[in-house]
């Protein structure tokens, strides 16, 4: 029998965690059967996502600015790229925050069961929301003097400081563009295998994730049982389609705008390249197929294609981006915290920092979540919360990152005059397409 795709056996170990629990609930050892034997399963699964979330910011950060080596070449487009690729990941941060904000989906918890929430994870819940009070107290430029750390290895050693490992990473990576080519390469080397190899590493913890979901949700329905819990994730995964929609609808809109191409143009387009990015949920994975359907079909040049789609696979992570501050907030709702407009903002610098080393596979969007929570002071045992619709999500966002790496090149390519019609082989030495007649070009 062919092998399930996993996250089937994710959505699997979802449903057998729920109807475990509640076939054990109905026995008065149940509950203390789950919290001693299940639940720790589901804890070890979390403890491996924070495990890697350190070094794969280190890795990916560095390696996809050590890789912005042509821009010194290629100074106008990469410009263009990189401040395309920020300014839409901040619109997609801004979405997510105004979507939660207005639906407030984790309102839908009463209090009682956020009080429930708060006991079951009080050691964490605790200490998170005391340092978020401390945070409202602190100073206007507070943020900006932590950004940056008096130690790596001390800032490196605790996940609630990832901005700095993320200063450090940025601050590595530009040093490491600014050095000799040979000098630099011994050191990019090192770096590119030690992103491949904490990649595999993802690529392991998420093979555990359908017993991970299972224990996760197995623990979460003996511990808080009650239906308003699971109406209000409902509502959270409305809340995240809705700004993946919206989304989606701000690229139709600026490729529309900047390119003057219809959005059926776009739609049709990149359609297939958005199908599969649905079914492996992942960005690298889909490249090879986006590149093909940006150059042949949308009628942008190889060298556009093949700077600006590499990037964005590595920094352009607008769906998740979305998601991570959706998330982050109804978390934040469903402990009974009230995140202020300071908290907010640091939500989106966090996340849109963390999008630009969040891996291009399945799972690395959760890895990064660990980063925002942490530095947003929100309980990260809230992870435990969302995990459950985390995987269908998870193929809805990849469909955005790859539909805004599509976008943005076809806008740079616009700009750098190195767009043509589609289905355009050949072009002459100033870019322009030479197998079509002249009065089709005029």
């Amino acid at each position: 029998m062919k092998k399930l795709a996993l996250h089937w056996q994710i959505l699997l170990g979802m449903a057998a965690g729920v109807i475990f629990a509640l076939i054990l609930t109905n026995f008065s050892w149940g509950s203390e059967f789950v919290n001693d034997w299940i639940k720790p399963f589901g804890t070890i699964f979390i403890n491996a996502l924070k495990l890697i979330a350190v070094p794969l910011i280190l890795g990916s950060l560095i390696k996809g600015i050590s890789d912005l080596k042509d821009i010194s070449k290629l100074s106008k487009m990469g410009t263009k790229t990189i401040g395309i690729y920020i300014g839409t990941t901040i619109i997609a941060v801004l979405i997510g925050l105004t979507m939660v904000n207005l639906i407030k989906p984790g309102n839908a918890i009463t209090q009682e069961t956020q009080q429930d929430l708060i006991t079951s994870y009080e050691g964490d819940a605790s200490s998170k929301i005391a340092d978020a009070e401390k945070q409202k107290e602190a100073g206007p430029l507070q943020a900006l003097e932590d950004l940056v750390p008096d130690n790596i290895f001390a800032a490196a050693g605790d996940n609630a400081n990832m901005l700095q490992v993320i200063f450090f990473a940025i601050f590595f990576g530009i040093g490491l563009i600014l050095i000799p080519e040979k000098t630099a390469k011994p050191v990019k080397d090192f770096f590119d295998g030690f992103n491949e190899v904490i990649l595999k590493m993802i690529d392991l913890i998420m093979l555990a994730a359908p017993y991970g979901v299972f224990a996760l949700l197995a623990a979460l329905v003996v511990e808080s049982p009650s239906s308003d819990l699971f109406a209000a994730l409902a509502m959270y995964g409305i809340t995240v389609l809705i700004g993946l929609a919206l989304m989606i609808g701000v690229y139709i809109l600026l490729v529309w705008v900047f390119t003057k191409n219809k959005p059926s143009f776009f739609i049709n387009g990149i359609a297939p390249a958005q199908l599969l990015a649905f079914s492996t949920s992942s960005s690298a994975a889909t490249l090879p197929v986006t590149m093909e359907r940006v150059e042949e079909h949308m009628g942008v040049h190889q060298e556009v294609t093949s700077f600006v789609l590499p990037i964005g696979a590595t920094i352009n992570m607008d769906g998740t981006s979305l998601y991570q501050a959706i998330a982050a907030v109804f978390i934040a709702q469903a402990f009974g915290m009230d995140l202020s407009i300071g908290a907010q903002l640091g939500i989106i610098a966090t996340a849109t920092l963390a999008s630009i080393g969040s891996a291009a596979v399945p799972g690395a969007g959760m890895v990064m979540l660990v980063i925002v929570l942490a530095q947003a002071g929100i309980p990260e045992a809230g992870l435990a919360l969302i995990f459950a619709v985390d995987r269908p999500l998870d193929m809805c966002r990849t469909v955005v990152n790859v539909t805004g790496d599509a976008a943005v090149s076809l806008m740079v390519a616009k700009s750098v005059d190195k767009m043509g019609p589609p289905n355009v082989k050949e072009w002459d030495d100033e870019y322009h397409p030479k197998n079509i007649p002249a009065e089709e070009k005029a």
